[in-house]
This record gives structure tokens, C-alpha cells and sequence, in this order.
């Protein structure tokens, strides 16, 4: 198969994923199966949420960029902080957007820089919902694993600066890479894990300045050590979940809910992992969890996509999702 195919799956999976689990975020468990049955609702709805909006805004954001294999840490906080703040005035806006969102970018709007803006306490899955654009750069736009890295984790610092939820975009993104790159999946979470523990004590100062000051910690290592540890156990919790694969039950109560960062990346994957074969399936799973469900949800379609490609999706739903030019705009910049 080839890249673009899987750019496309990707992309149209995350949004996809996000309008299915739309109509059951914030709803129990036990109130989806009433309503829907026990794999959730069969049909994406028409309207995707704030998670595909600003996945577009990041990637938008990349779009931008007039040198684009050229640009670092400064053109990037710009390019993301611009877009954000687009996203931000949008009276399409009103999907419930995430509180530490908005008021990170009330924030930024009022002329603070980002890393003043930002909010160090929040480890919401917001910050990693957004990311695959970022997982999708490779080697031939100029994207090593540490530049891939480094443009993950500050994507979510400017509204998300809790270590966690920097690591966990990071690893979001990796998966997304790996995927892309023909991994079978089978060996995700343990390629995963072994990311996660190499990363302990890298702290990526000429992104993220003295971000660890601002959040009270001691030093960059500390601070993002703290991430990484997080983000670890969520991965370790994912493998234990696997070894008794349960496809009939929530998901979540396994791997977490998806309300932090972590969470939803290690949900998604559980999804993804439980329907590795049947990628409708999968985001029918992620969308019938008690919790976060369209963050887990376009996650879990975005890894989904990026193993199967385009054609993971019907034809007739890619055709009527939500925002489906811009969306076919950015899998065609790839």
C-alpha cells in the first residue's frame, strides 16, 4: 500500500472515528447500549466535533508555512498559535469545545506568549487528539524521529502543558509514523513502550524554552520524566488488556476513559488492536466507551486508516463527512 493511501485513510479516519463517538461523549456505558446497542451507533453523524477541527488547524498550520522544510521552533509556534486562534474566532466553534482549549487561547489571543498562555496543570486529551498531521511527516519532508518529536509535543504545549500530555502527543504521533510506515501492528505497543522508555530525560530545550520552570519543576528531565512515566504505564496497562482480549465490554474500563491524554491514546489502541481487521468495527468500539468516546474514537480511526488506507472507510461515507474538502486538501499536500 501505498503513503498516500494511508495519509488519506488517516485523515479521513480521525474524522470519521470523531462523528461516530460524537452523539456518545459524555454519555455512560450503559446509556449507549440502550440507545445505540452494545458496538454504539453504526453511522458516523453528520457533524464532526472540536477534535477534527483542530487536527485541521494543526495541519493547516503546517500548510502555512512558506519554508516549511526550513522552519523550527519559532515558525511552528506561530504557524499553530495562527491557526489556533482562527479556530478559536470560528462560529463554527461550537461543538463543546475543550475549557483548557479556549481559555489557553483567550490567553494567547490577549497577546501573552504561548508559553505564559498555556495552561501547565491540564493533560486532557485535547492535546493529543489533534496530532496526526504531525505523525504523517516522514524523512522526504525533511522529518526525523526528533523533529517529528519535537513538533508533536509543542503542538500541544501551547494550550496543554502538563509532561503528559506532551508525551503522550509525541507517542500519538510515533504511532501514527510507525503505522504509516507498514508496522504490523502486532508489535505496537511494545514498539511503543520501548519509545517511551528511550525518551525518559529528553527534554527538547530549543523548543520548549523554560516551559519546565513555568510548570514548577526542577529540570527539563524532571519535568518530562514525569510524562514519560505516565504515559508508560498507560502502554504497560494496554499490553496487560491484550493478553485477554475482551471485544463485548467497554474498552475503557481496561485502559482508561480518555478524559487525559494517555488515556485516549492507550483506548484508541486497545480499540484499534481489538478490530485490527475490521476498521468500521474498531471506531464502533471506540465510540461506545464510557467516556471521552469521540476523542478515542478519531484516534482509534486515525490508527486505523493508517495501517488500512482509504479504503478502510465506505466510499459513501468519506464522501459526506464534514469538512471533507479541507480534509482532502491536506491529505493531497502530504
Amino acid at each position: 500500500m501505498d503513503y498516500r493511501a494511508r495519509v488519506e485513510g488517516c485523515l479521513y479516519g480521525l474524522a470519521l472515528g470523531d462523528a461516530l463517538g460524537a452523539p456518545t461523549e459524555f454519555m455512560k456505558y450503559a446509556a449507549i447500549v440502550e440507545k445505540y446497542g452494545p458496538m454504539g451507533p453504526s453511522e458516523p453523524s453528520e457533524r464532526v466535533t472540536d477534535d477534527t477541527q483542530m487536527a485541521l488547524a494543526v495541519g493547516e498550520a503546517l500548510m502555512s508555512l512558506a519554508n516549511f522544510r526550513l522552519a523550527g521552533p519559532r515558525e511552528w509556534a506561530d504557524a499553530l498559535g495562527r491557526e489556533f486562534l482562527l479556530w478559536y474566532a470560528s462560529p463554527d466553534n461550537n461543538r463543546a469545545p475543550g475549557i483548557t482549549c479556549m481559555q489557553s487561547l483567550d490567553r494567547l489571543k490577549s497577546g501573552k506568549p504561548w508559553r505564559d498562555a498555556t495552561e501547565p496543570s491540564s493533560k486532557g486529551c485535547g492535546a493529543n487528539m489533534r496530532v496526526q498531521p504531525v505523525g504523517l511527516l516522514t524523512d522526504k519532508h525533511g522529518f526525523s524521529v526528533k523533529k517529528r518529536a519535537q513538533l508533536a509535543q509543542l503542538q500541544a504545549a501551547i494550550t496543554h502543558a502538563h509532561p503528559t500530555a506532551l508525551a503522550a502527543s509525541e507517542l500519538t504521533a510515533h504511532a501514527i509514523h510507525l503505522l504509516v510506515a507498514g508496522l504490523d501492528p502486532a508489535e505496537l505497543p511494545q514498539r511503543l513502550l520501548s519509545h517511551a522508555e528511550a525518551q525518559v530525560g529528553v527534554y527538547h530545550e530549543e523548543t520548549l524554552g523554560d516551559l519546565y520552570e513555568k510548570a514548577g519543576a526542577s529540570s527539563g528531565a524532571a519535568y518530562i520524566n514525569r510524562g514519560w512515566n505516565e504515559v508508560r504505564h498507560s502502554m504497560e496497562k494496554l499490553q496487560k488488556a491484550l493478553e485477554k482480549p475482551d471485544r463485548d465490554s467497554d474498552p475503557g474500563l481496561k485502559t482508561g476513559h480518555g478524559w487525559t491524554a494517555e488515556e485516549a491514546l492507550a483506548t484508541a489502541l486497545h480499540c484499534f488492536l481489538l478490530f485490527v481487521d475490521e476498521p468500521v468495527m474498531a471506531i464502533r468500539r471506540a465510540a461506545a466507551t464510557g467516556g471521552d468516546s469521540d476523542s478515542i474514537a478519531c484516534i482509534a480511526g486515525s490508527l486505523a486508516g493508517a495501517h488500512h488506507g482509504a479504503e478502510a472507510w465506505p466510499q459513501e461515507w468519506r464522501q459526506r463527512v464534514e469538512y471533507k474538502d479541507r480534509i482532502q486538501k491536506l491529505a493531497d499536500w502530504y
